[in-house]
C-alpha cells in the first residue's frame, strides 16, 4: 500500500478521512500542537487516530515554533484583521502546513491528505505550502472532492463501527496559542450573536485585577515580573484573563475564495498583548514610524491570511516588522474586569513623551512663541498659495 500522511485534528472530517483512506492507503496521522492542548487531551487524539486504522501517529508541538515564525510579527505588527480579529486560526494553519509537509517528506510519502471542505479558507492555505514545499507529493482531499455533508461522514462512520457522538457537538471549536475561533448555527448567517455558553470560558472573576506585561525589543518577555518565553508569558496571560470572560468578539471577512464569512472567537491574550503593545509603541515610535507601520502591517495580515506566507515579501516585512522594535521596551500596565480590559499606561526609558521637552497643551521647553509663530507660518505656505493661485 501506498505511504500517505493525513493532516489529523481529531474532529469528524480527519476521521472521515482515516477511515476511507487506510482502506486503499498505508495511513500516518500527524497533529500539529500550535498551542491550546493538554498532554491528556493529545493523548486522547492518539488513542483515536488508531481506531480510525491509521499505522502510526505523531504529534509535532509546534508552540514556539509558531510564535517565532508567525504570532511575533503579528505582535509587532499590532496585527488584527478588520480592525477585529487576530488571525487565530489562519495563522495556525500556515505553521500546521509547513510542518506536515516536512514530515511527510522526510518519511517519503507520496500522498498527503487534509480534511478541508471546498467552501472555506484552509483548502487554500494546505494546497499551497503543499504545493510549493513538496510539488511531487499528491494531495487528497475526499471531503472536498466528495461534496460530502457532515451526516453523510457521520454515517458511514457508523457504518464502519465507529460511534464517537459527533452530533452532540453543537459548536465547532478550534484551540490556538493565539486564541480560539467557535463557528456554530448563528454564525451561519448574519444576524445572530453566539450565546454565551458557546465560549469556552465563562466568567469566573468579579472585580478588577491588575497585570503588567514587560516588552523588550517589542516581545512580550514577562509578566507581573515574571520572565518566561514569550509564547509561556501568553499561555499564562490567557489563563489569568479568560476567567474574566475576555476577548469574546465575532469576525465578519472576506475569504480568500470570494465570499463572506462571519466565526466567532475567544482571544483574551492576544487582544491584550496587541493593545498592551501597541501602547508602548505610540509611546516610543515617531510619528513616521507608526505610519509606515499601520500600513505595511496591514498588508502583513491580509498575506498571511491569504495563504501568502511563502512568498519572499513576506521575510521583507518581517524584516521591517523587526527593525521597527528597536526601542520598544518596557512596562504596560492593564486592568482586567469581567468581559473586558483597559490599558492604564506605561512606563519606559524610551518614552518620547518627555517632560524634558514639552508637556502637551501646557509648556514648552524647546522653542520660543516667535519659533512656533515662524514654523507655523512655512507650514501653511502650500495651502495658502493653493487658495491664493485657484481663488477658491
Amino acid at each position: 500500500m501506498k505511504k500517505l500522511v493525513i493532516a489529523y485534528s481529531g474532529g469528524l472530517d480527519t476521521s472521515y478521512c482515516a477511515v476511507s483512506l487506510s482502506k486503499e492507503y498505508d495511513v500516518h496521522a500527524v497533529s500539529v500542537n500550535t498551542g491550546g492542548f493538554t498532554t491528556e487531551e493529545i493523548k486522547h487524539i492518539e488513542s483515536n487516530a488508531y481506531k480510525m486504522g491509521v499505522t502510526t501517529y505523531k504529534n509535532i508541538d509546534a508552540v514556539a515554533t509558531f510564535y517565532n515564525k508567525v504570532v511575533k510579527y503579528l505582535i509587532f505588527g499590532n496585527v488584527l484583521k478588520n480592525s477585529t480579529y487576530p488571525l487565530s486560526v489562519s495563522a495556525e494553519r500556515i505553521i500546521q502546513a509547513i510542518e506536515i509537509i516536512e514530515y511527510a517528506k522526510s518519511i517519503d510519502a507520496e500522498y498527503i491528505a487534509h480534511g478541508s471542505t471546498g467552501a472555506g479558507n484552509d483548502q487554500v492555505r494546505f494546497d499551497m505550502i503543499f504545493q510549493t514545499l513538496a510539488p511531487n507529493i499528491k494531495i487528497i482531499t475526499p471531503i472536498r472532492d466528495q461534496k460530502l455533508a457532515r451526516q453523510e461522514e457521520i454515517d458511514y462512520l457508523k457504518s464502519e463501527g465507529i460511534d464517537m457522538n459527533w452530533e452532540k457537538s453543537k459548536y465547532s471549536v478550534n484551540k490556538g496559542l493565539w486564541g480560539t475561533s467557535v463557528g456554530g448555527v448563528e454564525t451561519l448567517k448574519s444576524e445572530k450573536p453566539l450565546p454565551s455558553e458557546a465560549y469556552p470560558s465563562q466568567l469566573e472573576k468579579e472585580g478588577e485585577e491588575k497585570v503588567t506585561l514587560t516588552f523588550k525589543n517589542g516581545e512580550f518577555v514577562a509578566l507581573n515580573g515574571q520572565e518566561n518565553a514569550p509564547e509561556v508569558n501568553i499561555e499564562n496571560l490567557n489563563n489569568i484573563a479568560s476567567k474574566f470572560a475576555i476577548g469574546r468578539d465575532i469576525h465578519v471577512g472576506d475569504t480568500i475564495v470570494g465570499t463572506k464569512g462571519r466565526v466567532g472567537f475567544e482571544a483574551a491574550a492576544a487582544l491584550i498583548t496587541v493593545k498592551a503593545h501597541h501602547l508602548l509603541e505610540k509611546h516610543t515610535l515617531t510619528k513616521w514610524q507608526l505610519q509606515h507601520k499601520e500600513y505595511l502591517s496591514s498588508f502583513y495580515g491580509m498575506h498571511l491570511h491569504e495563504g501568502q506566507y511563502l512568498d519572499p515579501v513576506m521575510r521583507d516585512t518581517e524584516a521591517f516588522l523587526q527593525s521597527s522594535q528597536k526601542m520598544v521596551s518596557g512596562n504596560v500596565i492593564v486592568s482586567l474586569k469581567p468581559y473586558h480590559f483597559t490599558l492604564d499606561g506605561i512606563v519606559s526609558k524610551h518614552d518620547l513623551m518627555s517632560s524634558a521637552f514639552s508637556t502637551y497643551g501646557e509648556e514648552n521647553k524647546a522653542w520660543t512663541a516667535d519659533d512656533a509663530k515662524g514654523f507655523i507660518k512655512i507650514i501653511g505656505n502650500q495651502n495658502k498659495i493653493y487658495r491664493q493661485v485657484n481663488n477658491s
